[in-house]
């Protein structure tokens, strides 16, 4: 985990696959992350794992019994809860070179073979992991913004229902009340 993460920033990552010896590598090659991981021993099990709790990433098996990593990175992109989780599909290197074609039209973000690089893998979840860290500071930043501008309109409205009313305005409460308002939106301005 980097420095700057904090308890609220930990980005659960979701790994999808039916052998126990794939599991425990890429917990012993991500375990570093400090980062939680969660295991899923099927498409099914990512299913529900998905929709109990977000996650920064899922890495995904692409060959599975019942449902493959195809269908379960379809459904996954299919649902608006879940549709903005990126995928790293993980498959032999002996499948299909038509797989890879397959997995990034069904949506995947990256897609390696085995046996892979740990420091590659890595890597590659540490940018997706920053990425959602990013993304959490963006939804953070909007939503103080949204609430900010929700000030500024009461404000407006308080300076409005002042100038409208049946006396002449407190011309000092309304230089006050704008600097505030300019406090407010960060630019300062004039001390008129």
């Amino acid at each position: 985990m980097s420095a700057e993460a904090t308890t609220e920033e930990r980005a659960s990552i979701l790994l999808v696959d039916d052998m126990e010896d794939n599991l425990i590598a890429l917990e012993a090659v991500l375990g570093s992350l400090n980062e939680p991981l969660v295991r899923a021993r099927s498409g099914e099990e990512a299913m529900k794992a998905l929709l109990r709790q977000h996650f920064a990433l899922v890495l995904l098996d692409v060959r599975m019994p019942g449902m493959d990593g195809f269908e379960t990175a379809a459904n996954i992109k299919r649902l608006d809860q879940t549709k903005d989780v990126p995928i790293i599909f993980l498959t032999g290197a002996d499948d299909d070179s038509g797989y890879a074609f397959r997995g990034y039209a069904t949506g995947a973000a990256d897609y390696l073979t085995k046996p892979f690089d740990p420091w590659v893998l890595r890597a590659k979840v540490t940018v997706f992991l920053d990425l959602h860290r990013k993304n959490l500071q963006l939804e953070r930043l909007l939503a103080q913004e949204h609430a900010d501008y929700g000030e500024v309109d009461a404000r407006l409205a308080e300076l409005e229902r002042q100038l409208d009313g049946d006396g002449p305005p407190d011309l000092e409460r309304l230089r006050i009340q704008i600097r505030e308002l300019r406090q407010l939106l960060g630019r300062g301005g004039s001390q008129n």
